[in-house]
């Protein structure tokens, strides 16, 4: 067991959401953060497709270092996204908690999602 072991996941994703929203402002010539931000929503929706079609792909080849690294990726896209639109983690943290107990296929119905493939 190591140090970060003992860092909950949820902690980790908003110190990272913090310096995400620090980058917001930044100079996009030493920041690859200001740079998306720079570029707009359309960009960042962009990146964060492109990584979660790479996650998939190595989900798919069952390579599971890489799998770990695309879902890194894919999760600070998601971040940047979050940022840009200014949804917090602890929205999606409340969100999740509202769904927690309940059957997917009910909280889909709640919605009004009636198809069979998502």
């Amino acid at each position: 067991m190591n140090d970060r072991d003992d860092i909950p996941a949820s902690a980790v994703i908003d110190r990272l959401f913090a310096v995400i929203e620090s980058r917001r402002d930044a100079d996009p010539s030493s920041s690859h953060t200001a740079k998306l931000f720079a570029k707009g929503t359309r960009k960042i929706a962009q990146k964060v497709g492109e990584e979660a079609v790479e996650l998939v792909i190595e989900a798919v080849r069952g390579k599971r270092e890489r799998i770990a690294e695309e879902s890194a990726d894919l999760m600070y896209h998601l971040l940047v996204l979050w940022a840009d639109a200014r949804v917090r983690p602890g929205d999606v943290w409340a969100e999740l908690m509202r769904r927690e107990g309940v059957s997917g296929v009910a909280e889909k119905a709640a919605r009004g999602e009636n198809r069979e493939d998502g």
